[in-house]
């Protein structure tokens, strides 16, 4: 009876001792995979600290088996609350592999045509390349090579109603194809959501209900929802983006219109279904496996988009060194991801972060590399932080010219309840003075409003305060100010003088 005791105690040890916060199955138990587990934690928490990310979730899928996931850092940097397996987050871009899935569906159905022009289920869509109208197909929307520019993501309205698709959709009508289609890549977000109104209008259900009911859950991603508004979790990670170089938590605009080309909202662990679904070790089949194969055959009629790399059905398809390489990256203003998998060895790499940085795709890549027993370096740079660290510099020297202004400003105020200065009447040197004066403040603050217009592509500054680091609209904003506060100082100057001393 002692020694059947002792058995179940040591059993129960056992069980404890493996059950940690990270989740390690019993295929990663040699100590070669140990010594690898090691090294990926140790490079993502390196990497987490460069990056100043608050939270990363990471999971391994290998032969239909979940055999890693951890969670790193905050899902909640207030709260403290860890990342986990449950932890959500918006996946961005990787949600264009979903939308392109479901048009293959769809296809296999009978219900569209890939070789369709899509003025067949969209007639008011009416695009032109040099003023002539352009005949655009579903299969060059998925591709990118629709003409549609890359810039249009900037025009995405903020909308949270039913019709937000339909309107995202419509601000194309304004705006002209950047080449013809069909004749090269252009990755233009707008293409899937394009997509997502094409299945709105043969499926006749809205494109949230058909994914989750069609996709999500027949993939068994049943914590996984289609859009915000689809979300009643707590699970949700709180968004964050650089500022100051620190993470700053951001709510951004909610683009539902933008969903089918980057905004499902799912966790390691339903990814990491997802992914066996994309590598053929699902084995619940609820999909059909050809359909998993044909989105993953890239179109090689137009040029790679990077090096040894073409885009299938919202995946991109590389080839390095005689292997295959299933991946795609997502960003959105507060969270971004990133999935890699290499289907002969059925294996498969996601991370999940909740801030905007591409730090995320070095991690993912440097943890692939790793498990396939590569060195890896810790030379990623982002460019955002990169930015974020010279504007808050540039933030600083406004702040100091703020601080002399209104020092100047107090002093001229003091010098006048002196009677060291008295207020004066216009002169024709003080009107020019005052014209002068004005016209460059106005110059300057037209320069500072006008600035993405003239070197940004023409990007609004509404687009620019949802995606770039929080430093700028705080510099921009102070920099307008300490504009006014000098052109108070200058009026001051303009319509006092000194008082001469008898």
């Amino acid at each position: 009876m002692k020694s059947s005791l002792k058995i179940v105690i040591l059993m129960i040890a056992i069980i404890l001792s493996t059950s940690g916060y990270s989740q390690i199955t019993a295929n990663a138990d040699s100590g070669d995979s140990n010594k690898k587990i090691q090294r990926i934690e140790r490079f993502v928490e390196e990497q987490r600290s460069k990056s100043k990310t608050p939270g990363i979730s990471l999971v391994i899928v290998e032969k239909g088996k979940t055999i890693y996931q951890k969670g790193f850092g905050y899902a909640d940097v207030k709260t403290k609350k860890p990342v986990t397996g449950d932890t959500l987050f918006e996946i961005g871009s990787t949600t264009k592999a979903f939308t392109g899935l479901a048009i293959l569906k769809l296809e296999k159905e009978g219900v569209l045509k890939l070789t369709d022009d899509v003025k067949k289920y969209i007639p008011w869509l009416e695009l032109t390349y040099n003023g002539e109208p352009q005949t655009i197909t579903l299969n060059q929307l998925l591709h990118h090579t629709s003409g549609i520019a890359s810039n249009t993501i900037a025009h995405i309205p903020e909308d949270n109603t039913n019709e937000a698709l339909e309107l995202t959709v419509k601000t194309l009508l304004d705006q002209q194809l950047d080449r013809k289609p069909g004749s090269s890549f252009e990755y233009a977000t707008i293409n899937y959501d394009v997509l997502g109104l094409v299945i709105e209008i043969v499926t006749k259900m809205p494109y949230d209900i058909y994914m989750k009911q069609h996709i999500l859950e027949p993939a068994g991603m049943k914590d996984s929802f289609v859009g915000l508004h689809q979300s009643q979790s707590k699970e949700l990670a709180t968004g964050y983006k650089i500022g100051f170089m620190k993470a700053q938590a951001y709510s951004s605009p909610i683009y539902r219109g933008n969903i089918p080309a980057g905004y499902i909202i799912s966790n390691a662990n339903d990814i990491a279904k997802w992914m066996n679904l994309q590598l053929g070790t699902d084995p619940s089949n609820a999909m059909d496996k050809q359909l998993i194969k044909e989105s993953h055959v890239p179109d090689q009629t137009v040029e790679p988009f990077d090096v040894d790399t073409y885009y299938a059905s919202g995946w991109g398809i590389q080839t390095k060194k005689d292997k295959q390489y299933i991946l795609h990256a997502g960003e959105n203003p507060t969270y971004t991801s990133y999935f890699i998998m290499q289907p002969d060895e059925q294996l498969g790499v996601a991370i999940l972060t909740n801030m905007k940085t591409s730090f995320t795709t070095a991690i993912g890549q440097g943890v692939m590399d790793l498990w396939e027993g590569k060195d890896v370096t810790n030379s990623h740079s982002d460019s955002y932080q990169n930015l974020d660290r010279i504007v808050t510099i540039v933030c600083i020297v406004v702040g100091c010219f703020g601080v002399l202004f209104i020092s100047l400003i107090i002093r001229v105020m003091v010098k006048l309840a002196r009677k060291q200065r008295i207020w004066t009447k216009l002169n024709v040197k003080r009107i020019l003075l005052l014209l002068l004066h004005t016209l460059i403040i106005a110059a300057g603050l037209t320069l500072m409003i006008m600035f993405p217009k003239i070197l940004l592509g023409g990007l609004p500054w509404a687009f620019i305060k949802v995606w770039a680091p929080t430093t700028i609209w705080v510099t921009v904003k102070g920099a307008i100010t300490v504009c006014i506060i000098y052109y108070i100082f200058g009026l001051m100057l303009i319509f006092s003088k000194k008082m001469k001393v008898s």
